[in-house]
């Protein structure tokens, strides 16, 4: 007998005949979205605040039936923390974005001695503060550009605006917040109508999410299809196609933009892509975690080996943020106490179903190519995987687990050939996580405030030269994916011929132009329990009341917000 519930039943393929006649709905709309003021898009988006919050808790119940999770059960809490939450934080930043005429306030502004500008988008005013207390996130701006906001609104105002577009978003299939916010940012920042395509592997959410979208599906703006490949490339290839957002792998994005197989890698080889639209694109990392020596205190191990663990367990592993390398000093007095400590909190933590349909075959091709490892975690069902710690990961270049994403519950520890000095750590991280680590879409930086005091300068010299598109002090960057004041997505700069973790970004609540990364701060040790921990002891509850607080934030309800989290 199983130990999960069963899966829901597939969703019927979209007939092309209706793909083509929803794209056809959409470039006849494209025009009034193009023409609708910062307040009608602000009031369209107040509205689906409104049905999001109606269908949250089928939402979050949709979302366990794909992925396994008994109702009650800290996966469920999951779903709201990760899926309802983030979306209705980001329709109301967005709202509040576009209700300030596509330049909402920023917090502060700095300039860098090196003339790079730093905007601060959070905390954005005392309630923040209140609620996510410590936490920072400031937005760096690429060089030579200003902070500015809302570009599409200020060409608009200035008699310059363009003719918008219709994209095709290729959703995810781990996160179901992900598809929903990929179509926002398109519509609000790119001027784009959208039609969704849902992922196979959670295909089922696609009603849902229709749903809470519903007045942008009734005006015009958005259509929803399922599908395979055939689907997909159908959509991608259509003339009326103007843009593809694709959030997978990076194999998905080159097989689109070159071709798949042998005409792929020719094309590739030759520069001669098959498909001449724009394409954006978040497409994975193996998301280092450098651990900067210091001396730390039994709970400071303690609590860092909660996160560390977390950061691989939240959603069974499926996240493209999930920690996947443990970059540690080979010669740090505490070294073998934090993998064992972390060893230990996987080990206690209840293994899931790997609901993904390559997650055995993942977990068998890194497990062969890497014979020693540790299983952990009590596996009881054959739906599941252990939670799994690869040994003798070498920081050299061409090492099989820095070049290759484990897309399930797999980590390994890094040791870097230097002592107990922080600096002479940072000198050793920095280039091994920019240089020989795949991807630049988010790195984690665990650094005890002694320590980081004591390196003073030097730790932001870290930081600016990190080449990370999000990065999180003390915390786990799945804080800058659920805060969407942040901006989400790759490092600029990669070429089509090496994409890695794509291009672009995406959340980005407050509407910066030019964003190079986004740093999120927290404290080193957090209380109470930050709701990412995959211990949290009353999460869903948690996920529950954020979301309805987050529909309509009041000084009213943050006592209730307090107590719930408080329960963790």
């Amino acid at each position: 007998m199983n130990a999960f519930p069963p899966s829901l039943p597939a969703m019927d393929a979209t007939p092309i005949a209706t793909c083509d006649a929803m794209l056809a709905e959409l470039v006849a709309a494209r025009p009034r979205w193009v023409a609708l003021s910062t307040s009608e898009r602000a009031a369209l988006l107040r509205r689906c605040m409104e049905t999001t919050l109606a269908v949250s808790d089928a939402w979050a119940s949709t979302a366990c039936k794909v992925k396994g999770y008994a109702e009650g059960s800290n996966g469920h809490g999951e779903e709201y923390l990760g899926g309802t939450l983030a979306v209705m934080r980001n329709l109301r930043l967005f709202a509040e974005a576009l209700e300030a005429g596509g330049t909402p306030p920023l917090p502060k502004v700095t300039r860098r001695a090196d003339g790079q500008w730093v905007a601060q988008v959070f905390p954005q005013g005392l309630m923040d503060k209140v609620l996510f207390t410590g936490v920072t996130c400031d937005i760096w701006i690429e060089p030579g550009q200003e902070p500015t906001q809302g570009r599409i609104y200020r060409d608009k105002r200035a008699g310059k605006g363009g003719d918008g577009g219709v994209c095709v978003v290729l959703g995810a299939g781990n996160q179901s917040s992900i598809p929903p916010m990929d179509v926002l940012y398109k519509l609000v920042v790119d001027d784009e109508v959208c039609l969704l395509k849902m992922n196979p592997v959670n295909e089922q959410l696609g009603p849902v999410i229709e749903q809470a979208l519903q007045p942008l599906v009734d005006a015009g703006f958005l259509r929803v299809v399922y599908g395979g490949i055939d689907v997909g490339k159908h959509l991608t290839d259509h003339p009326s196609v103007t843009s593809i957002h694709i959030t997978g792998s990076a194999a998905a994005h080159d097989a689109i933009l070159w071709g798949p197989g042998e005409e792929g890698r020719a094309n590739k080889a030759a520069g001669t892509p098959r498909l001449h639209k724009e394409i954006s694109s978040e497409l994975g990392c193996v998301s280092p975690v450098l651990v900067v020596p210091g001396a730390w205190t039994d709970k400071e191990l303690a609590h860092q080996a909660r996160q560390v663990a977390s950061m691989l367990a939240y959603n069974c592993g499926f996240n493209c943020n999930g920690a996947r390398l443990i970059v540690v000093a080979k010669g740090w007095a505490l070294r073998a106490r934090f993998e064992e400590a972390v060893r230990a909190c996987l080990d206690g933590t209840p293994t899931r179903k790997a609901y993904y349909p390559t997650a055995q075959a993942t977990w068998k091709r890194f497990t062969e190519a890497y014979p020693h490892h540790a299983d952990l975690g009590t596996v009881s069902d054959p739906t599941a995987l252990p939670w799994t710690l690869l040994e003798g990961v070498s920081p050299d270049d061409g090492e099989f687990a820095l070049a290759h994403e484990p897309w399930c519950g797999i980590m390994s520890f890094v040791d870097l050939d230097v002592g107990d000095d922080a600096s002479a750590y940072l000198d050793a991280a920095v280039p091994f996580a920019n240089d020989r680590c795949w991807g630049t879409l988010s790195i984690n930086v665990l650094v005890d405030p002694r320590t980081e005091k004591a390196l003073g300068a030097r730790f932001d010299q870290a930081i600016a030269d990190l080449r990370y598109g999000g990065i999180g002090i003390n915390c786990w960057t799945g804080l800058n994916y659920g805060l969407v004041n942040a901006t989400w997505g790759a490092f600029p700069g990669h070429p089509p011929e090496d994409i890695q973790s794509g291009k672009g970004v995406v959340h980005n609540g407050l509407l910066l132009d030019h964003p190079q990364k986004s740093v999120v701060r927290a404290p080193f040790v957090m209380a109470p329990t930050p709701a990412w921990f995959t211990d949290h002891k009353n999460n869903l509850a948690l996920g529950r009341i954020m979301t309805r607080f987050e529909a309509a934030p009041s000084w009213f309800k943050v006592p209730g917000v307090a107590m719930t989290a408080l329960k963790g």
